[in-house]
Protein backbone atom coordinates (compact mmCIF):
# COMPACT_ATOMS: atom_id res chain seq x y z
CA UNK A 1 0.00 0.00 0.00
CA UNK A 2 2.44 2.64 1.13
CA UNK A 3 4.28 2.68 -2.85
CA UNK A 4 0.47 3.28 -4.27
CA UNK A 5 0.45 6.46 -1.34
CA UNK A 6 3.65 7.34 -2.60
CA UNK A 7 2.58 7.12 -5.94
CA UNK A 8 -0.38 9.00 -5.88
CA UNK A 9 1.14 11.64 -3.51
CA UNK A 10 3.69 11.97 -6.07
CA UNK A 11 0.72 12.47 -9.31
CA UNK A 12 -1.01 14.75 -7.04
CA UNK A 13 2.33 17.13 -6.42
CA UNK A 14 2.69 16.81 -10.23
CA UNK A 15 -0.96 17.98 -10.86
CA UNK A 16 -0.86 21.03 -8.60
CA UNK A 17 2.08 22.27 -9.60
CA UNK A 18 1.51 21.90 -13.10
CA UNK A 19 -1.85 23.22 -13.32
CA UNK A 20 -0.02 26.51 -11.30
CA UNK A 21 2.25 26.53 -14.08
CA UNK A 22 -0.58 26.23 -16.67
CA UNK A 23 -2.15 29.70 -15.66
CA UNK A 24 1.00 32.02 -15.49
CA UNK A 25 1.31 34.17 -18.93
CA UNK A 26 4.89 33.00 -19.83
CA UNK A 27 4.29 30.36 -22.51
CA UNK A 28 7.61 28.83 -21.47
CA UNK A 29 5.79 27.81 -17.98
CA UNK A 30 2.96 26.83 -19.91
CA UNK A 31 4.79 24.32 -21.63
CA UNK A 32 6.71 22.99 -18.42
CA UNK A 33 3.17 22.94 -16.37
CA UNK A 34 1.41 21.13 -19.58
CA UNK A 35 4.47 18.40 -19.10
CA UNK A 36 4.58 18.24 -15.15
CA UNK A 37 0.20 17.62 -15.42
CA UNK A 38 0.27 15.07 -18.27
CA UNK A 39 3.24 13.42 -16.38
CA UNK A 40 1.19 13.82 -13.03
CA UNK A 41 -1.77 12.42 -14.89
CA UNK A 42 0.28 8.76 -16.33
CA UNK A 43 1.12 8.13 -12.80
CA UNK A 44 -2.69 8.19 -11.83
CA UNK A 45 -3.49 5.87 -14.51
CA UNK A 46 -0.83 3.40 -13.85
CA UNK A 47 -1.21 3.30 -10.11
CA UNK A 48 -5.04 2.64 -10.84
CA UNK A 49 -3.28 -0.89 -12.47
CA UNK A 50 -2.85 -2.10 -9.71
CA UNK A 51 -0.02 -4.31 -8.14
CA UNK A 52 2.92 -5.33 -10.95
CA UNK A 53 1.51 -8.93 -12.09
CA UNK A 54 2.70 -11.80 -14.52
CA UNK A 55 2.92 -10.64 -18.59
CA UNK A 56 -0.80 -10.58 -19.90
CA UNK A 57 -0.43 -13.55 -21.77
CA UNK A 58 -3.56 -16.05 -21.65
CA UNK A 59 -2.32 -19.51 -21.50
CA UNK A 60 0.77 -18.81 -19.91
CA UNK A 61 0.28 -17.61 -16.38
CA UNK A 62 -2.63 -18.11 -13.92
CA UNK A 63 -5.45 -15.40 -15.03
CA UNK A 64 -5.21 -13.70 -11.17
CA UNK A 65 -1.83 -12.68 -11.49
CA UNK A 66 -1.87 -11.22 -14.46
CA UNK A 67 -1.61 -7.50 -14.90
CA UNK A 68 -3.85 -5.45 -15.75
CA UNK A 69 -3.16 -3.80 -19.39
CA UNK A 70 -5.56 -1.28 -19.52
CA UNK A 71 -3.74 1.50 -17.71
CA UNK A 72 -0.37 1.23 -19.70
CA UNK A 73 -1.90 1.18 -22.72
CA UNK A 74 -3.94 4.25 -21.65
CA UNK A 75 -0.52 5.52 -20.23
CA UNK A 76 1.22 5.17 -23.51
CA UNK A 77 -1.51 6.41 -25.27
CA UNK A 78 -1.38 9.77 -23.13
CA UNK A 79 2.41 10.16 -23.78
CA UNK A 80 2.13 10.07 -27.47
CA UNK A 81 -0.60 12.58 -27.18
CA UNK A 82 1.53 14.84 -24.48
CA UNK A 83 4.48 14.34 -27.15
CA UNK A 84 2.59 15.88 -29.75
CA UNK A 85 0.89 18.69 -28.03
CA UNK A 86 4.28 19.42 -26.29
CA UNK A 87 5.94 19.76 -29.90
CA UNK A 88 3.32 22.24 -30.72
CA UNK A 89 3.18 24.28 -28.01
CA UNK A 90 7.25 24.57 -28.41
CA UNK A 91 6.29 25.41 -32.16
CA UNK A 92 3.86 28.18 -31.16
CA UNK A 93 6.49 29.70 -28.21
CA UNK A 94 9.31 29.88 -30.87
CA UNK A 95 6.98 31.47 -33.39
CA UNK A 96 5.77 34.09 -30.77
CA UNK A 97 9.16 35.09 -29.59
CA UNK A 98 10.26 35.34 -33.28
CA UNK A 99 7.35 37.61 -33.76
CA UNK A 100 6.95 39.58 -30.54
CA UNK A 101 10.50 39.38 -28.87
CA UNK A 102 8.73 37.62 -25.64
CA UNK A 103 6.94 34.21 -24.69
CA UNK A 104 4.23 36.11 -22.91
CA UNK A 105 0.36 35.13 -23.35
CA UNK A 106 -1.37 38.38 -24.20
CA UNK A 107 -5.63 38.96 -23.78
CA UNK A 108 -7.12 39.74 -26.91
CA UNK A 109 -10.00 41.76 -27.31
CA UNK A 110 -12.53 39.29 -26.83
CA UNK A 111 -11.30 38.81 -23.60
CA UNK A 112 -11.11 42.36 -22.36
CA UNK A 113 -15.27 42.49 -23.19
CA UNK A 114 -16.18 39.33 -21.74
CA UNK A 115 -14.33 41.16 -18.44
CA UNK A 116 -15.83 44.30 -18.44
CA UNK A 117 -19.56 42.68 -19.46
CA UNK A 118 -20.14 42.51 -15.46
CA UNK A 119 -19.24 46.23 -14.96
CA UNK A 120 -21.49 47.22 -18.03
CA UNK A 121 -24.55 44.67 -16.29
CA UNK A 122 -24.06 46.66 -13.03
CA UNK A 123 -24.30 49.81 -14.72
CA UNK A 124 -27.27 48.95 -16.59
CA UNK A 125 -28.83 47.77 -13.55
CA UNK A 126 -28.07 50.49 -11.15
CA UNK A 127 -27.99 53.29 -14.02
CA UNK A 128 -25.16 55.36 -12.77
CA UNK A 129 -24.28 58.29 -13.70
CA UNK A 130 -20.47 59.05 -15.04
CA UNK A 131 -19.94 60.22 -11.88
CA UNK A 132 -20.53 56.94 -10.25
CA UNK A 133 -23.63 57.89 -8.50
CA UNK A 134 -27.07 56.30 -9.04
CA UNK A 135 -29.45 58.51 -11.85
CA UNK A 136 -32.20 58.25 -9.17
CA UNK A 137 -30.03 60.14 -6.62
CA UNK A 138 -29.40 62.99 -8.16
CA UNK A 139 -32.79 63.46 -9.96
CA UNK A 140 -34.33 63.64 -6.59
CA UNK A 141 -31.92 65.92 -5.71
CA UNK A 142 -32.67 68.46 -8.61
CA UNK A 143 -35.28 70.71 -8.61
CA UNK A 144 -38.27 70.34 -10.57
CA UNK A 145 -39.01 73.52 -12.48
CA UNK A 146 -42.11 72.39 -13.80
CA UNK A 147 -44.35 71.98 -9.77
CA UNK A 148 -46.41 74.85 -9.63
CA UNK A 149 -46.32 76.10 -13.21
CA UNK A 150 -49.53 75.61 -15.01
CA UNK A 151 -51.63 73.84 -11.93
CA UNK A 152 -49.93 70.68 -12.66
CA UNK A 153 -51.37 67.33 -13.54
CA UNK A 154 -51.93 64.88 -11.15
Amino acid sequence: MAPTLVLILGAALLVAVGVYLLLERSLTRIIIGFALLSNGINLTILASGGDAGAPPLIGRNDPRAIADPLPQAFALTAIVITLGMTAFLLAMAYRAWQLNGHDEVQDDLEDRRIANRELREKIAQRRLDDDGTPVEDDAAAQRDETSGVGGGTS
